[in-house]
């Protein structure tokens, strides 16, 4: 038997895999690709419903594609929803299986067209030097806002954690939970969560996504835009209580230049000697505010930090007592031993024993210690629901399957028993007919 003789040099061009193909997308950061061609693995856009789950995984991926300098046509976005059998188009896919092809095509340039205009609406970073001129901007504006009384220290000081987190990130997203904040501010859960409250109502926080089982809750950080609309007019926001308002009386008109540093205050309120019971919010914002050769007095103090002129006298006269501070002729500095290249350099073995002097001591620890105890009782019931889940679907009966087996066929998805044309058969233990008020019989 003759064999036909294939001509050398003319074999036929292997076609990419799915992996190869996705890999090749362009303007696609690693996470995204991931998110193409795995799915959600992680359950970061995990929703109420499968159908809910789809559309934030998919609305996740229009913003991945929309990007300054990358963005994907129609044709693209497409494609790598509906034509290729990627993981993170099967909502699209079931999308234009149960509605058809138009209401797919509508659907999809919808979420393009909304992910285009967020997008726009936010700064354009399109590397890790924009991310930290974006974190910087907004460290300036929270440092040059006054923040009035006990709340306004503990929201200062929610901000000032997360901006270290921003950092370690690289961007004004990032991940944390409430009893890792509480522990990096140096306060209980409740006041974290009102702190939470509070800024999220300000506009300097948004919440990109809550969190679900062990993955902490996704958030922004954001300048409000009555602040942002005096930065772009050189004005200083907010750095000056009104007339009238506690800390304004007796001070002079003129900007002193005098801030708290949230650097300085972020190495500080964490420590036992700076807990509620010891000098407390107010006076490790004081202490941030102070410099070892410009000499501050109470009214100016009083005015850089929003509290009220008797609240700052005590606190410094506290600070004073335990060698936080030094007064001399009436203006406060901070200690030579104290001071570092970048400003406040706390010595931790003083901060250990204004503890102990305070009372305080351990305190923190016991509050880290109670964290620990509830993540481990979280992750055991987590598991223990799990397992229960699992044993009732076991013990369950068997569901009825109403499409038999080999009415579409898996490698093709095309419709092998034409008893079932225009079914939607997407679930085969509950098919359902579209809604036109045709009735319609199965034959057997």
């Amino acid at each position: 038997m003759n064999r036909p003789v294939r001509a050398l040099g003319h074999r036929p061009a292997r076609r990419p895999s799915l992996t190869e193909w996705v890999e090749g997308l362009p303007g696609l950061s690693g996470r995204a690709r991931r998110l193409l061609l795995e799915g959600d693995t992680d359950g970061r856009y995990a929703g109420r419903t499968p159908a809910d789950s789809g559309y934030r995984l998919t609305m996740a991926l229009a913003v991945a594609v929309c990007q300054p300098g990358r963005e994907w046509t129609f044709a693209q976005w497409w494609e790598a929803l509906v034509l290729r059998p990627t993981a993170g188009g099967a909502w699209a896919r079931s999308l234009r299986s149960r509605k058809g092809e138009q209401y797919a095509e509508g659907k999809l340039a919808g979420m393009l067209d909304k992910a285009r205009a967020f997008v726009g609406t936010s700064g354009t970073i399109v590397c890790r030097a924009d991310a930290m001129v974006a974190i910087a901007r907004l460290r300036a504006a929270v440092e040059a806002a006054v923040w009035q009384g006990p709340s306004g220290g503990t929201d200062l000081k929610n901000l000032t954690a997360r901006l270290l987190l921003a950092e370690q990130a690289g961007g004004l997203e990032h991940e944390v939970s409430v009893r890792q904040l509480a522990e990096l501010m140096g306060c209980a859960r409740s006041t974290v969560e009102a702190s939470n409250a509070r800024l999220r109502a300000a506009g300097w926080l948004v919440l990109v996504a809550a969190g679900t089982g062990e993955h902490s809750s996704t958030w922004s950080l954001r300048i409000p835009s009555t602040m942002a609309e005096d930065q772009e007019s050189c004005a200083r926001p907010g750095h000056r209580p009104a007339s009238g308002e506690r800390g304004a009386g007796g001070v002079p008109d003129v900007h002193t230049g005098r801030e708290v540093s949230t650097r300085a205050l972020g190495t500080v309120m964490g420590t036992d000697a700076c807990h509620h019971y010891a000098h407390g919010t107010s006076g490790a914002r004081i202490l941030a505010a102070l410099d070892p050769l410009d000499g501050t007095d109470v009214a100016h103090l009083a005015a850089a930090t929003g509290l009220h002129r008797t609240t700052v006298r005590r606190r410094v006269d506290k600070l004073v007592e335990d060698g936080l501070a030094e007064e001399a002729d009436g203006l406060v500095y901070l200690p030579r031993h104290l001071a570092g290249d970048e400003g406040l350099r706390p010595d931790p073995d003083q901060l250990e024993q204004v503890a102990l002097a305070r009372g305080t001591a351990g305190l923190g620890e016991r509050r880290r210690a109670r964290h620990r105890d509830q993540r481990r009782f979280y992750r055991q019931w987590l598991t223990e629901r799990t397992q229960r889940a699992v044993e009732r679907r076991r013990c369950a009966r068997p569901r009825l399957r109403l499409v038999p087996e080999g009415v579409v066929d898996e490698s093709t998805g095309e419709l092998r028993d034409t008893a079932w044309r225009g079914w939607i058969i997407d679930d085969p233990y509950r098919p359902t007919w579209p809604d036109d008020g045709t009735p319609q019989v199965v034959c057997g």
